[in-house]
């Protein structure tokens, strides 16, 4: 046996090259022991797509899989998480107890681009299929998008945002079919996508050889509305409250109701989804990615049609409130995005959460800087608070004597800052109801015929180019909220007499542009300019 030849047996013996060559030789290259050339050894790279997700944010990842010749190893690069890693495990019993054989070579796996971090277990069934394209058992290549999780006995398990990365797909231009674990199917197909659902790794190679081809998902239908509290004829009396609740409920304004306990503040609040407007369809489908990166959505109807209503207990930590964690989840702020955030017993929050409500109230989203990334959550939605006026929360009744010290008074006041009542457009005072309108049938208009005139007064605002008022910009006030000289002069007055800030201006102007709506005229009027100072009274 000459040299080469006996190199190239020692070689065969210690595993470093197979007795047979199963891969193309798209990638040559030669090993030298001393002068003689030993073997040429040949390596195969598979490539598959799939998503990764930062947040709301979702980017294409490309799995790349290289099977070589060498001492059996399986690593995966591209900045993966621990949850990544692990998908070794996951993927070599899922290949084998599917019936395939798991390659002894040395295979690598890259998740480009590699400078971003990958999270989750989404990856599992892209990397499978690309392994088993690399060894030669999967004979076509992988071109649709794959999603999915692997059990160890094959199976696929949904993943966290789904709906989310398939939209950043379809925003991509990518429009290839989508291959998902089955339990993820409807959130795919949701969004018009052509799904394959799969519910074994060895469904998904049938399907793509041809042998048993799978039916697309249809589309689901959208979620059902389950409306919460009750009708705005139930609550008897506070017609002052409820005139606030239908300007909040069309322009998007902030509203705090500020009573005794047992006035009615929290039924008010939970009438608001009665009179709310339907998420429009880019509105549902942002919502639906929030809830679905969160892990909310219901597999069967996963695209929202109701606005949300979040209601957090008193106790939640700021991480609860405006997101957070590793890797980073939507709090409540964001899952509330187009809908509602009510926070009842507001002066029982920790001041430190409460301020953490300020940039999302100003800007509309909140983002979660941690090591080496950031995520960027939607958290335009309606403050709905509720609150005592003092501990024993009978201060400024005339019925009940408050028992509050001055200073305890002062310190549960303080618990609500200047700059965040600032941002509050609507302060409204939830007086006790006599017990004569108790006996009454509660009041004369039913929601639904409050809910016609907040869609007429949102109609009006698309025209502007604007969901709602409270959305208005600056230069978007000085154009659409013109007054008469009566209404500027009293507005005027109302500026220097109570010391507001620029922006309890430009909100007071927000309400009473809503109010305008709502009446269905196109200048404000001095009643419009009046009644929006009436409901901010401190």
């Amino acid at each position: 046996m000459d040299t080469s030849s006996q190199a190239r047996a020692r070689w065969i013996d210690a595993g470093v090259i197979p007795h047979r060559l199963q891969y193309r030789p798209e990638v040559p290259f030669t090993v030298s022991v001393g002068r003689a050339t030993v073997a040429r050894v040949s390596a195969a790279v598979a490539r598959t797509l799939t998503c990764a997700l930062w947040g709301l944010e979702a980017a294409l990842v490309t799995v790349e899989v290289d099977v070589a010749n060498g001492l059996p190893a399986f690593s995966i690069v591209g900045l993966p998480d621990t949850a990544v890693r692990e998908a070794r495990e996951r993927v070599r019993a899922a290949i084998r107890n599917s019936g395939f054989e798991f390659p002894l070579r040395r295979v690598t796996v890259n998740l480009a681009p590699a400078e971003r971090k990958k999270e989750g277990s989404g990856f599992d069934l892209a990397i499978a299929l690309g392994i088993l394209r690399a060894s030669g058992q999967l004979t076509k290549d992988v071109a649709e998008l794959c999603l999915g999780e692997l059990a160890l006995d094959g199976t696929t398990r949904p993943v966290r945002g789904a709906l989310a990365r398939v939209r950043a797909a379809g925003l991509a231009g990518i429009e290839a079919p989508v291959l998902v674990a089955a339990g993820s199917a409807g959130e795919a197909a949701a969004l018009g996508a052509t799904t394959i659902a799969v519910i074994t790794l060895r469904d998904a190679v049938e399907h793509l050889e041809g042998r048993a081809r799978l039916a697309p998902t249809t589309a689901p239908l959208p979620a059902i509305s389950d409306p919460l509290g009750g009708d705005l004829a139930d609550i008897a009396g506070q017609e002052t409250p409820k005139r606030a609740l239908e300007v909040a409920a069309a322009g998007g304004h902030n509203l705090l109701l500020v009573g005794p306990p047992g006035t009615g503040k929290t039924l008010l609040a939970r009438a608001l989804p009665s009179i709310l407007p339907p998420l429009d369809p880019d509105e549902a489908v942002v919502a639906s990615a929030v809830h679905s990166v969160a892990g909310l959505l219901d597999p069967g109807h996963p695209l929202l049609s109701a606005r949300p209503f979040r209601s957090p207990h008193h106790t939640a930590s700021r991480l609860a409130l405006v997101g957070g964690g590793t890797p980073p989840r939507p709090g409540e702020v964001s899952l509330a995005h187009g809908g509602a955030l009510f926070l009842d017993e507001l002066a029982e929050f920790s001041v430190a959460v409460l301020e953490t409500l300020r940039e999302p109230l100003e800007e509309g989203a909140v983002t979660i800087s941690r090591a080496g990334h950031a995520a960027t959550y939607p958290a335009r939605f309606t403050l709905v608070a509720a609150t005592n006026p003092c501990r024993c929360g009978h201060h400024g009744d005339p019925d009940t004597p408050c028992t509050c010290l001055p200073e305890q008074l002062d310190r549960y006041r303080a618990r609500l800052s200047g700059p965040l009542k600032d941002r509050i457009d609507l302060r409204v005072a939830v007086p006790r109801v006599p017990y004569a309108r108790l006996q009454e049938h509660g009041g004369t208009e039913r929601s639904c015929a409050v809910r016609s005139r907040v869609l007429a007064a949102r109609e009006l605002m698309r025209r502007r180019g604007r969901r709602t008022n409270a959305e208005l910009t600056v230069a978007e006030v000085r154009r659409h909220c013109s007054l008469r000289p009566d209404a500027e002069r009293l507005l005027a007055s109302a500026v220097q007499e109570r010391r507001l800030s620029a922006r309890a201006y430009h909100r007071t102007l927000r309400v009473a542009r809503t109010l305008a709506d709502l009446a269905d005229r196109e200048r404000l009027s001095l009643d419009d300019v009046a009644l929006a100072l009436l409901l901010r009274a401190p």
